[in-house]
C-alpha cells in the first residue's frame, strides 16, 4: 500500500466516524437542546460527581449543546478538536453519574465508549476531509 493510499484510508476513516457519530449525537442531542430550561436542570445534575451542585440548568444546556449542536459540528468538519472534548466531557460526566449511581457496566459502557471515541477524534482532529481543513487550505493560499 503506499503512502497515498494509507493517507487516503485514513481520512476516508475519520470521515466516516465524525459523519456517523455526528448524527448519532444530533439525533441523540437535539431534543435535550429543544426541551428547555426544566430538562437541562435534570441533565445538569449529573455534575454532582464532581462536586458540583451550582447552575444545574447552565450545565445540562452544556450537555444540550454539546450533543446536539456539536453533532453539527462533527459532521461539517469544523472546530471538530473543540467539539470532540465538549463531547468526550460529557460522555466522561454520563458514564461517571451511572457508575457513581451503582449502575452496571452493561449500562455506562456506551457513555465510555462514546468517551473513548470523542477523545480519538480531539487527538486527530477531522482529517482532510472536513470543512475546516478546506478553510485552512484556502487561508494557507491567501497568506502566501
Amino acid at each position: 500500500m503506499t503512502d497515498t493510499t494509507s493517507i487516503r484510508l485514513i481520512n476516508c476513516g475519520l470521515f466516516v466516524l465524525r459523519v456517523g457519530f455526528g448524527i448519532v449525537m444530533m439525533i441523540h442531542g437535539v431534543p435535550k437542546l429543544m426541551a428547555g430550561p426544566e430538562l437541562w436542570a435534570k441533565l445538569g445534575t449529573a455534575m454532582g460527581v464532581f462536586g458540583i451542585h451550582f447552575a444545574p440548568t447552565f450545565w445540562g444546556f452544556m450537555a444540550a449543546f454539546s450533543e446536539g449542536i456539536g453533532g453539527l459540528f462533527l459532521v461539517l468538519g469544523l472546530g471538530v478538536r473543540v467539539f470532540a472534548a465538549l463531547l468526550a466531557f460529557t460522555m466522561l460526566v454520563a458514564t461517571l453519574m451511572h457508575y457513581m449511581k451503582g449502575d452496571t457496566f452493561s449500562v455506562y459502557s456506551h457513555a465510555l465508549s462514546l468517551a473513548i471515541v470523542f477523545f480519538s477524534l480531539m487527538i486527530c482532529g477531522g482529517g482532510n476531509w472536513s470543512i475546516g481543513a478546506r478553510i485552512k487550505a484556502m487561508a494557507g493560499r491567501w497568506f502566501q
